[in-house]
């Protein structure tokens, strides 16, 4: 059965002077447009092709080789590219623009910005719709990281205690203030890691590496940095984060840590403008 909203593959039924048709299944057979057919696989009779399905303008099944920036069932920042009566129109990368319905919408929104959607199809119309109330599908199951578990994060929300984002696009998370080291916003995706499930089902994340194997990595990369630069680096425990981040990507913390190990060790020696190998 041909699924509407995601990517499928499909077999070649016939060809036509406006484009291929694909074996749909129960719907039948779908049209792939002239302009989508790829130039560079097999497309004749009995061949497979991998196509993304949608609803054309009379909500006819519609085949493209187009990848659009989301699938139904997933999560996305998409930007407002039209507002009438009916909804919100937003980008997705298709000719079609997808709709957010204002029943959907969590707060106003103009035409240019960007909103962070849920896509799902409509069990009664079945077109793909978009919708900014996220909370439905999140959480719907238990969480079952591990600390220091690597993951896909989608930044949501700042808030007063940092940043919502979504993991792996199936739970809530929270950045905290003290863990951002480095520019965020709404939309971005970003490598992240579970550092809590705390009791009370809230996850805590990190955007670096969470515990002592983290710290220890930090400080090969440090000691390789030194001796790429002649034994000298001008970050201290006194730079500011920005720096710090920039040339390693973590925050100022977990540099604080490493060079006091690497300092304990007797590797390097740490001033106010500068650590040096010793």
């Amino acid at each position: 059965m041909a699924l509407i909203g995601r990517f499928n593959s499909l077999q070649v039924v016939k060809h036509t002077d406006f484009g291929l048709y694909l074996d749909g299944g129960p719907d039948g057979e779908i049209l792939l447009p002239n302009r989508y057919i790829p130039k560079d696989e097999p497309t004749e009779e009995g061949d497979w092709l991998n196509v993304f399905l949608y609803l054309d303008s009379e909500d006819r099944p519609l085949a493209t080789t187009q990848k659009p920036k989301v699938q139904v069932g997933g999560f996305a920042s998409l930007k407002v590219v039209e507002i009438n009566r009916v909804g919100l129109f937003l980008d997705w990368g298709l000719p079609k623009d997808l709709l957010l319905p204002h029943s959907e919408e969590k707060r106003p929104l103009q035409v240019g910005d960007y909103c962070v959607v849920h896509v799902y199809l409509d069990k009664r119309t079945r077109r793909i719709t978009a919708t900014a109330r996220l909370d439905r599908y999140l959480d719907n199951t238990p969480p079952r990281y591990q600390p220091g578990q690597a993951v896909d994060l989608l930044v949501v929300d700042k808030t007063d205690l940092g940043y919502k984002a979504i993991i792996d696009g199936q739970h809530w998370g929270l950045i905290h203030k003290n863990e951002v080291f480095k520019f965020l916003r709404s939309g971005m995706r970003e490598q992240g890691y579970i550092k809590e499930l705390r009791p009370d089902g809230k996850i805590s994340l990190s955007l670096q590496p969470v515990g002592t194997e983290a710290v220890s990595g930090l400080g090969e990369q440090i000691i390789a940095a030194l001796r790429a630069e002649g034994g000298v680096l001008n970050l201290s425990d006194k730079s500011p984060p920005e720096l710090i981040s920039q040339r390693f990507g973590v925050s100022k913390g977990n540099f604080k840590k490493a060079i006091g190990g690497l300092y304990k060790q007797g590797l390097i020696r740490i001033d106010d403008d500068r650590i040096e190998l010793l």
